[in-house]
C-alpha cells in the first residue's frame, strides 16, 4: 500500500480518506487513573468541550475511553465504564462532525457507544477479549482497529520478549485481521495497530517505529499510537520531563514512514507540525518513492 496514493478507511456512516499527511486521533480519556493525564475530564462537560475544542484544533477521528490500560492498571467493571462513556457519548450527539472511536476491549460497551453515534472499535486485544466482539463489528458495519498487545496491562511490562518483534507483529496483526474478515468484517473497514508501549521494551518500540512503512504494505491503515509513553521519557533521559515535544519527533518520523493515522493527546500541535512538515517536503522520501514506482 503506497502512502502517497490516497487510502481509504470505511466506518459505518462515512469513508475516511488518507492522502498525504496522517489523520490526527485525538485522545479523549474519561478516567480517573491514565498515565498522561488521569482525571482531566473525568467530569461529563469538561470532556464534552475537550471533544470539541479537538475537533476545532484539526483531530480527524475522537478516541474515547473509560478504562485505563497503562502498564499495571487495574481493569473496571463494565457498569463502570459505561457510567464514564456514556453520558459523554449522549452529550456529543449532534456536536461533532468528525467520527467517535471508542477504546473497549468489551462488546458491551461498544455495542451502547454505537448505539450513541460512535463508528470504530478501539480494541486493545485485537477483538480477542471477548467473544461477542468480533460479531458485533461484522454487523454494525463499523471500523475497527485491531491492536497487538503481549499480556494484558498487568502482566505485559514484565520482561516482554520476541524472536523478532517486527516479524512477530507482522504476522499477529496478518492473522488478525485475516480472522476478522472471516468473522464478516469487510478489509476495507479494518485498520492495524502494532502496540506501541503494549508489552514492548523501550528498544522494541524504536524498532516497531522505524518498522512502519513495512507495516503500511500490509494492505491496511496503519495506526501508531505513541504519545507520551515512557520510550519517549527514557529517551529524553528525564522520566519527569515533558514528552509533547518528544512525542511531535516521533509524530513526524512515523509520517515520513507513511503512517495513516496517529493517535495523540496534543491535537493542535501534532497537526500544526504536520502542516508544516509537510510543505517543508518532509513527505518528499514518500513522493520520490512514489515516483520510482
Amino acid at each position: 500500500m503506497n502512502r502517497l496514493q490516497p487510502v481509504h478507511w470505511n466506518l459505518r456512516d462515512r469513508q475516511l480518506t488518507v492522502a498525504g499527511r496522517p489523520l490526527v486521533m485525538g485522545i479523549l480519556n474519561v478516567t480517573p487513573d491514565s498515565f498522561s493525564h488521569g482525571g482531566r475530564h473525568a467530569d461529563v462537560e469538561d470532556a464534552i468541550r475537550a471533544a470539541i475544542h479537538m475537533q476545532n484544533d484539526g483531530a480527524d477521528i475522537i478516541d474515547l475511553g473509560g478504562e485505563s490500560t497503562r502498564p499495571y492498571s487495574d481493569p473496571v467493571s463494565t457498569q463502570d465504564e459505561l457510567r464514564r462513556v456514556v453520558p459523554v457519548l449522549e452529550g456529543l450527539q449532534g456536536r461533532l462532525k468528525v467520527p467517535i472511536s471508542i477504546d473497549t476491549s468489551k462488546a458491551v460497551v461498544a455495542e451502547k457507544a454505537i448505539e450513541l453515534g460512535a463508528e470504530i472499535i478501539n480494541d486493545v486485544t485485537g477483538l480477542e477479549g471477548d467473544t461477542s466482539m468480533p460479531s458485533l463489528a461484522a454487523q454494525s458495519g463499523v471500523g475497527v482497529c485491531v491492536m497487538h498487545m503481549q499480556g494484558n496491562p498487568q502482566t505485559m511490562q514484565d520482561s516482554p520478549r520476541y524472536e523478532d518483534v517486527v516479524q512477530n507483529i507482522e504476522q499477529y496483526l496478518i492473522e488478525r485481521r485475516d480472522f476478522c474478515v472471516q468473522a464478516g468484517i469487510a478489509q476495507d473497514r479494518i485498520c492495524l495497530d502494532p502496540g506501541i508501549g503494549f508489552g514492548k521494551t523501550h528498544e522494541h518500540n524504536l524498532q516497531l517505529i522505524r518498522a512502519t512503512r513495512r507495516f503500511c504494505e500490509l494492505g491496511s491503515p496503519i495506526l501508531i499510537g505513541h504519545s507520551r509513553k515512557g520510550f519517549i521519557a527514557k529517551l529524553i533521559g528525564d522520566p519527569q520531563a515533558d514528552r509533547t515535544a518528544g512525542t511531535l519527533g516521533v509524530s513526524l518520523a512515523v509520517a515520513a514512514h507513511g503512517a495513516h493515522v496517529i493517535r495523540v493527546h496534543d491535537v493542535k500541535a501534532t497537526r500544526d507540525a504536520l502542516t508544516l512538515f509537510e510543505a517543508s517536503g518532509g513527505l518528499k522520501e514518500l513522493a520520490d518513492e512514489v515516483d520510482a514506482d
